[in-house]
Formats: C-alpha cells, sequence, structure tokens
C-alpha cells in the first residue's frame, strides 16, 4: 500500500493512558491452551501461513465474523497472547466476569467507546495483539462493510493490520449463535500484514475514512483467495434467530 505523509499534531502520544490499570496476562497465558486443546477435540482446526503474523510488535488481527465462536478461537489458537474486543451485552454474567478477567475488551458498538479504545491502544503501546471484527457484527463474512476502529488504532500505534479469513465457524442454515458440527472443519487462513502510516493527533475523520475503505477492500479479497485455497465458501447470510413466544 502506497504510503501518505504524517498530519501535524500537537501531541503524538494520544491518547493518554495513565489512568489505565497495568495490563494483566497471566490468567489468560495459563487458560488459552486447554481452551485451544479443547477446540481442537471438538472441530478439526486448520491454520493456513501463520508464519505472517509478525513475532514481535504490536499487531492487529483484522477478522471477518460469522458466528460466535470467532471470538474465542482467535484468541486461543493464536501462538502470541491476543485480546479481543467484544461488543458489551456479552461482558454479562459469570461469562462477563470471565471475560474482563481474561483482560478481553468489552465495547459499546452504539457510540465512540472511549474507555475501549484506550483498552485497545494500551494493549498494543505494550507490544500485545489485538482481535478484531472490522464488521462489527456477526454477518455473511464477506467484509461488504467496515468500521473504523482497526484502521484507527493502527494509525495510533503504528501496528500492522493482519487479514484473517475465517471459514466453517458457521455452517450453511446456521443462526450466528449456533456453533459448527462437532468435527466439521474450520479454515483460519492468515494474510499478509497491511501498513497504514502512523499520523500525529488530531487524526481527521477523513482521513480514517480513506484508508478504512482501502484496508476494507484487501480485507475482502484476502476472504475471496481464502476460500479458492481451501476450497471451502462462507456460508451466506445467517438464519434469522427463532422470535421467542411468551
Amino acid at each position: 500500500m502506497s504510503s501518505v505523509s504524517p498530519i501535524p499534531g500537537i501531541s503524538p502520544g494520544l491518547p493518554h493512558l495513565h489512568h489505565l490499570p497495568i495490563r494483566k496476562t497471566w490468567s489468560l497465558s495459563v487458560v488459552r491452551r486447554p481452551i485451544e486443546a479443547a477446540m481442537r477435540l471438538y472441530w478439526r482446526i486448520e491454520i493456513h501461513s501463520e508464519d505472517l503474523v509478525p513475532q514481535t510488535g504490536p499487531v492487529i488481527l483484522a477478522a471477518n465474523h460469522l458466528g460466535v465462536v470467532d471470538g474465542p478461537l482467535l484468541v486461543a489458537i493464536s501462538h502470541r497472547l491476543s485480546f479481543a474486543m467484544a461488543k458489551r451485552e456479552i461482558f454479562v454474567g459469570w461469562l462477563g466476569r470471565m471475560l474482563a478477567h481474561l483482560g478481553q475488551i468489552s465495547v459499546d458498538r452504539h457510540q465512540v467507546d472511549k474507555h475501549a479504545i484506550s483498552r485497545a491502544i494500551q494493549v498494543l503501546r505494550t507490544d500485545g495483539v489485538l482481535a478484531v471484527f472490522p464488521e462489527g457484527v456477526r454477518a455473511a463474512g464477506d467484509l461488504a462493510w467496515a468500521r473504523g476502529g482497526a484502521v484507527y488504532l493502527a494509525m495510533v500505534t503504528g501496528a500492522p493490520i493482519v487479514p484473517v479469513a475465517l471459514l466453517g465457524t458457521r455452517l450453511p442454515g446456521q443462526t450466528t449463535n449456533q456453533l459448527p458440527a462437532r468435527r466439521s472443519t474450520i479454515h483460519v487462513v492468515y494474510g499478509n500484514p497491511i501498513r497504514v502510516p502512523q499520523y500525529d493527533w488530531p487524526r481527521r475523520k477523513v482521513v480514517v475514512a480513506e484508508w478504512t475503505e482501502r484496508v476494507r477492500r484487501e480485507l475482502a479479497d484476502h476472504v475471496v483467495a481464502a476460500q479458492l485455497r481451501t476450497g471451502v465458501a462462507l456460508p451466506g447470510p445467517p438464519v434469522p434467530k427463532p422470535i421467542k413466544q411468551t
């Protein structure tokens, strides 16, 4: 991708993160391998081109979003400790407490969530790996649209964006809350890192939007290439969830 000149700013360190507690990693380090083992017992998981993920430094994993298992899968199988941004609605009850304890990031999708953004930047500024789903919702998984969060985070931190194509995490005829069948095959295909220029503050919306569209096209192309590589097609739009009778 071509590079552009940084926008002059008054404080390249913005946003400041001094108000956040030190990021804890020990609990996720302990549980992620047993979770990966359980997933591999339940499904056949095929990982492609993981060597394209940088071994050191900050990384943003940008994946298409098909089903409920996508986030846990990306975090569990990554050879580097990874933290995912997930919708606030699942951070309730025992599941929410567990996700928070494991350092996963709750995000309010209906407004600019400054706390979630700060948490994500903290992960990247401490050379961590952040998993995001630019589509914002579980959908067809073809990256027909993308939100600007991944690009904004890359502009702030300089982290490369690594495309990830997920195939098989939702099967045709399933809702987004259903798990793929036992012993079905899931493919995780990594792509070449995308470099977005790092910008000082302020970061203009029009520039974020322009780069978001550039990156979206590359992510969508990667999903197409992954289908050709694996022979597995996207499952199509999800089946509507059944309406509960009152």
